[in-house]
């Protein structure tokens, strides 16, 4: 009797102590992750595709308000994704707007100023100042002079690589892949001030040839567009971000940030 008594005492310490160990692991494994979110662009009244309401928008700053998220600069996150056992905290995101769509400026911008966020926007030169659609130098440069928008690269004009690759021969699809990466670049720094040295794919299409063609180019990190949050130790020149569109809002927006960590960890 004593020695069945004995087997139930340990076989319930055993599974008490797999639960917490499994616990553990899970706490870990959020601790490491952080999510990046990815806009395109605003409109006051019509949400689309890849267009987000700036009350939705509003909604969704405050619901990291109050549930006492830290948004950071993507700056800082890509510091803390390279360092291997670092544990980041579960309540931090960082906030990314790809293209240099007008709306960032007259929509988003007065918010960023309201609530005092840090956000990076992604644009591909070619178009600013240029297409109706699209910011202009002046509106750039106002952003980052505010100490909250840094400016990096969308490449030059946005071009589907995988197209390009078709298209082109060897040597000449090397040569357009060095002028998407480098001239783009060279164009930002010059219109807005460094470091330029982030990327965001267009298309969030990318390979083992582009990730090194883009570490040769200078960049230190580069963005694709889904795949879950991004962990600790990722690809550094592919770390996931996570679209929102403007359905993303009040409990929905809370599941999309806890499917996110899910989706991250089954990847």
């Amino acid at each position: 009797m004593i020695e069945l008594r004995n087997r139930a005492v340990t076989s319930w310490c055993q599974i008490f102590v797999s639960c917490l160990l499994l616990t553990l692991c899970e706490s870990a494994i959020k601790a490491q992750e952080i999510p990046i979110l990815v806009y395109h662009r605003f409109n006051s009244a019509i949400p689309g595709l890849t267009t987000v309401r700036t009350s939705t928008l509003e909604s969704q700053l405050e619901w990291f308000e109050d549930h006492h998220y830290q948004i950071l600069p993507l700056r800082t996150v890509i510091d803390k994704l390279r360092i291997i056992g670092d544990r980041p905290g579960t309540q931090m995101v960082a906030i990314t707007i790809d293209d240099g769509h007008r709306s960032v400026y007259t929509e988003m911008f007065p918010l960023i100023l309201k609530h005092h966020i840090p956000v990076t926007l992604f644009v591909y030169p070619s178009a600013i100042s240029k297409a109706s659609y699209a910011l202009t130098w002046e509106q750039i440069r106002e952003m980052k002079e505010s100490g909250l928008v840094d400016v990096q690269s969308h490449t030059l004009w946005h071009p589907n690589f995988r197209e390009e690759r078709a298209r082109l021969s060897n040597t000449e699809y090397e040569a357009f892949v060095d002028k998407q990466l480098t001239t783009s670049r060279l164009v930002l720094s010059s219109r807005v001030g460094g470091p330029i040295d982030s990327l965001a794919w267009p298309f969030g299409i990318h390979d083992s040839y582009l990730e090194d063609a883009a570490q040769r180019a200078g960049y230190r990190a580069a963005f694709a567009f889904e795949g879950g949050p991004a962990r600790v130790g990722c690809n550094m020149l592919a770390i996931p971000r996570i679209p929102v569109s403007d359905n993303d809002t009040g409990t929905k927006f809370g599941q999309l940030m806890m499917d996110s960590r899910r989706n991250g960890r089954e990847k």
